[in-house]
């Protein structure tokens, strides 16, 4: 007996190592990678080894999709996700990029993300994931070949959609919008030939894939409010001891925030690039705020108990009646 207690003493006392293997689409270069890069050799010199996270870059482990696979089969244990990829784990976080729910007031959209995401945090780990860090990706615009002067005129475009997202689908089907289901890296080459005359990204998103080349408006009326996060399986986050846990999450969320820091900063830097670059911002008129209101009630009314459910909807609601 005394043989047995010594050994589960030791056992107790033993520091867990746990090896986390994290799929990621930013390439490395960019101030997203470059923070989590720096995250990870945080919580390895603070964990004294003890969690290590081992970081691709650049889609090396594929696409969400694909790194949400290896997940569940155990090729990986976590991946930073966008809004699209979560909503097949939990659902709920979609709540938050309803279109036209936030308009322009990003301030609103982050405190709002905030409030709300300790009711995500409790789906995820309902479904078997651990959230560390959850990240706003910013506001989504239009830009187009083609002058649009409201809401309604954007239906004589044709607009790539990315196949396979509820939110989007239930999107163009409200109002009435003509989708062209594309892979993101033919976007661009499609907007060369004709294929498409319209796409929608954050700022960031638009610099990045190169779209400003190919576009001469963008429509200063955001579409909805992205958002990403960090998660990892409960199996991964249970191979880390308690005191190492504590490390962890309070390193995550000191990134999280610079992270949500550098990418606001990043899509403001967007948005002044694209400006001197001689794209038109098309402004639409203030009676376009209630049309695209009546329209974010149709898509709810659509998209409540599929894809998030009434408790979800009923806190986004409660959050942002708030001052």
């Amino acid at each position: 007996m005394k043989t047995l207690l010594l050994s589960m003493t030791l056992f107790a006392s033993m520091n867990l190592h746990a090896a986390i293997k994290v799929g990621v689409l930013a390439p490395e270069g960019t101030g997203w990678a470059k923070n989590i890069k720096k995250m990870a050799t945080e919580i390895k010199d603070a964990t004294k080894g003890n969690v290590e996270l081992k970081i691709y870059y650049g889609g090396s482990q594929g696409d969400e999709q694909d790194v949400l696979r290896k997940i569940r089969i155990g090729q990986l244990q976590g991946g930073i996700f966008t809004g699209k990829t979560l909503g097949e784990i939990n659902g709920d976080v979609r709540v938050m990029e309803v279109p036209f729910t936030f308009n322009h007031d990003r301030v609103k959209a982050l405190k709002t993300l905030e409030a709300m995401t300790p009711f995500f945090n409790q789906k995820f780990e309902q479904n078997k994931f651990k959230n560390l860090a959850t990240f706003e990706i910013g506001h989504v615009y239009f830009v187009t070949q083609k002058k649009v002067q409201d809401l309604n005129s954007i239906k004589s475009l044709k607009i790539w959609t990315w196949d396979g997202d509820p939110i989007v689908a239930t999107l163009f089907e409200s109002m009435n919008l003509i989708g062209v289901p594309l892979a993101l890296p033919d976007v661009l080459a499609s907007l060369s030939t004709g294929v498409v005359e319209a796409a929608y990204a954050p700022p960031i998103g638009i610099i990045a894939l190169q779209w400003n080349t190919k576009v001469k408006y963008i429509v200063d009326f955001p579409i909805s409010y992205s958002i990403g996060a960090f998660v990892i399986t409960n199996s991964a986050w249970a191979n880390i001891s308690p005191a190492d846990q504590k490390i962890v999450s309070d390193i995550a969320k000191k990134y999280e925030k610079e992270i949500n820091s550098g990418n606001a900063k990043d899509n403001d830097d967007a948005m002044a690039a694209i400006k001197s670059q001689k794209i038109e911002f098309v402004k639409f008129s203030d009676s376009e705020i209630k049309v695209a209101q009546g329209y974010r009630a149709t898509m709810i009314k659509k998209l409540t108990g599929k894809l998030f459910s009434a408790e979800a909807l009923k806190k986004l609601e409660a959050e942002m009646a708030k001052k």
